[in-house]
């Protein structure tokens, strides 16, 4: 379990560090998008601070998944960025459904493998 837990937070974490890394320093193209996804990304980089704002987060939330350190935290910070890549994909685009899944479910895993840290938060 430790070495799945391992390989699972490298993937996640540097998924997320990539793809921050890679729309602040625009590294790769840019995907030309076409019907409803174009129109819901033409509406995101119209708020001018929506792209960041996730792109900092998913910075954020690799570099402690990543490096280890408060990773508790980075998991749960994830899980509305995950999530909403998921929904993306299965709504906008289906064809990268697939990855966002797993991405999805690394993000979960990770939560789960520290599950005991959280079962306080859900005591009433």
């Amino acid at each position: 379990m430790k070495i799945a837990t391992l390989i699972i937070r490298i993937l996640v974490g540097g998924l997320m560090l990539f793809a921050s890394i890679n729309y602040f320093f625009h590294l790769s193209p840019e995907p030309n998008f076409t019907g409803d996804m174009l129109t819901f990304t033409k509406g995101i980089a119209a708020t001018k601070y929506l792209m960041p704002l996730a792109k900092v987060v998913e910075l954020i939330a690799g570099l402690t998944i990543i490096s280890g350190k408060f990773i508790k935290i980075g998991a749960v910070i994830l899980v509305p960025v995950t999530l909403n890549i998921l929904l993306i994909n299965i709504f906008l685009l289906p064809d990268g459904t697939p990855i966002a899944a797993a991405l999805f479910l690394g993000n979960l895993f990770l939560i789960y493998t520290n599950w005991e840290t959280y079962k306080g938060i859900f005591k009433a």
